[in-house]
């Protein structure tokens, strides 16, 4: 059924995006739902995937370039986007990619991960068994209301990985490299972390 984890929280994460932000880097960005969102505010968008496939799927839209790319590969300029975002890409990629990342951030910018990490703990279970109905309920509602607009469901997805590293390890390390992130605990198995470039001054 159509309904998206990762889509069900763009809203929050463009409450994130610093007022007057003109650059953004969407890493792992799939077939470019949030990058084109970004762009629909005025950035100017670069998204990136390690998958061909998806990145051709995206194809183009206005203000986005799309390009295959490894992030923990290729040379991010220093200093240069106001926003990085990563939506259930980083757990693809070694947690320390976030000090490429936070490099990579002008002054005043903000990386913003909406991440997947799987049941560890009590608190794990307990949101997951909230979360089984919940995303029971919605994926019937988004798929009701797609068929009543003719909407295609969509032919290329990107890949998915399970994620591996628990949600207090993800704190302990994003403290650790990341001083002054917040990592917020949400429903659907994900979490939010919040990094402002100036937040380690």
């Amino acid at each position: 059924m159509p309904f998206d984890h990762n889509d069900h929280y763009h809203r929050l994460l463009l409450r994130h995006v610093p007022p007057g932000a003109l650059t953004a880097l969407d890493v792992g960005c799939g077939t470019g739902r949030f990058a084109r969102k970004l762009a629909e505010r005025g950035l100017r968008v670069e998204a990136v995937d390690a998958s061909d496939e998806v990145v051709t799927a995206a194809g183009t839209a206005p203000g986005v370039v799309f390009r295959v790319a490894d992030v923990t590969r290729v040379r991010l300029p220093e200093g240069r986007y106001d926003v990085i975002t990563c939506l259930a890409s980083l757990h693809h990629v070694p947690f320390s990619t976030v000090t490429t990342l936070r490099a990579a951030l002008a002054p005043g910018g903000v990386l913003l991960v909406l991440g997947c990490h799987p049941e560890h703990s009590a608190a794990d279970w307990a949101v997951s068994l909230l979360a089984v109905p919940v995303n029971a309920v919605a994926r019937l509602a988004v798929a009701v209301w797609e068929r009543l607009r003719g909407r295609p469901r969509p032919a290329v997805r990107a890949p998915v990985r399970p994620p591996t590293m628990p949600l207090p390890e993800i704190r302990a390390e994003a403290e650790r490299l990341l001083p002054g992130s917040r990592v917020r605990r949400l429903l659907f198995w994900r979490h939010l972390l919040v990094f402002h470039e100036d937040a380690a001054r």
